[in-house]
């Protein structure tokens, strides 16, 4: 076999597995897998891979997290789907509910929900669901820089998002930035975003007379409006 067409091969190889370049990710194990990894975001993947996981691993049962269908634990059948779609949306967000719940992680090479948000970030890096899904993980566990970071980077991708807009508004205004919350908030209304909260506290912040002082500002007292948005978050979360 010639060296050309063993190269080509290879490469079709990686291509037809959804990614070119398997990489190993520090602390979190290895994008490469015996099924995959695949793109989800991939029509032929989604058509001719996806329904075998999510009929043998992601099932509705998985996905609630009521129990697992390979073995008594929803996260085992997660994890792998999550090898074999990284980037597969639902599967990260409830990979994110699990660990919000005080689930273990059962795989040994990627010990924790960071992981799965790094090998996704690291095989889909122009995938803004999968920045979305993280900056409300990290959000929902009081890490707003970090979130701001990842909405930040959603935002780059798919500034039109609804969704997008309205977990980073959501952030924003507990941040004490008021007016890009409301920009955000704009944004994501006029995209036809559904749920009322972010506006909600927008108009609260506003009578409460505090533009510059909602949230918690560095040196400063935490306000009132920062702190209920704060309080309000587990009756508004972010939608992924």
């Amino acid at each position: 076999m010639s060296s050309r067409l063993a190269t080509a091969l290879v490469c079709a190889a990686a291509l037809w597995s959804g990614t070119a370049a398997p990489q190993a990710i520090p602390g979190c194990g290895d994008l490469r897998n015996s099924y995959g990894p695949f793109d989800y975001r991939d029509g032929e993947a989604r058509a001719l891979k996806l329904p075998v996981v999510e009929e043998y691993h992601f099932t509705p049962d998985v996905e609630s997290l009521a129990r697992g269908n390979t073995g008594d634990k929803a996260m085992g059948d997660i994890d792998y789907t999550l090898r074999a779609f990284p980037n597969h949306p639902r599967a990260l967000q409830a990979m994110a509910r699990w660990a919000l719940r005080g689930g273990a992680f059962p795989n040994p090479q990627i010990p924790a929900a960071e992981c799965y948000f790094r090998r996704a970030i690291a095989f889909a890096p122009d995938d803004a669901a999968v920045r979305l899904i993280y900056g409300n993980y990290l959000f929902r566990i009081h890490k707003q820089e970090e979130a701001r970071e990842q909405y930040d980077a959603a935002l780059s991708l798919d500034p039109q998002s609804p969704e997008i807009n309205y977990g980073a508004g959501l952030l924003y205004l507990q941040m004490g930035e008021l007016d890009k919350a409301k920009a955000l908030a704009k944004v994501a209304y006029d995209g036809g975003y559904p749920l009322p909260g972010l506006r909600n506290k927008i108009r609260d912040a506003e009578q409460r007379g505090s533009r510059g002082a909602v949230g918690h500002k560095p040196g400063r007292k935490p306000s009132k409006a920062g702190a209920a948005a704060k309080s309000d978050q587990e009756a508004d979360k972010p939608q992924g």
